[in-house]
């Protein structure tokens, strides 16, 4: 992948984990967390696999940052 390409995919995961937080916060506001563990377990392993997949993306990105083009 390119630099521009992991940057375009760090986004959209950024965009996905802070919706994804967002649902995990209604879900505890209402007590949904306790009614729907299932449903609430599901969405906190979204929200991991998410932030791992993000995280690799950035550590790629910043391995094509520091290696020199090759000519």
């Amino acid at each position: 992948m390119t630099e521009d390409e992991h940057q375009r995919v760090i986004e959209e995961l950024e965009s996905l984990i802070g919706e994804t937080r967002e649902t995990l916060a209604a879900f505890e506001s209402t007590g949904m967390d306790e009614e729907m563990t299932g449903d609430y377990e599901q969405l906190q392993a979204i929200f991991d696999q998410v932030n791992k997949q993000q995280r690799a993306h950035t550590f790629a990105l910043l391995r094509e940052a520091s290696t020199p083009a090759s000519s």
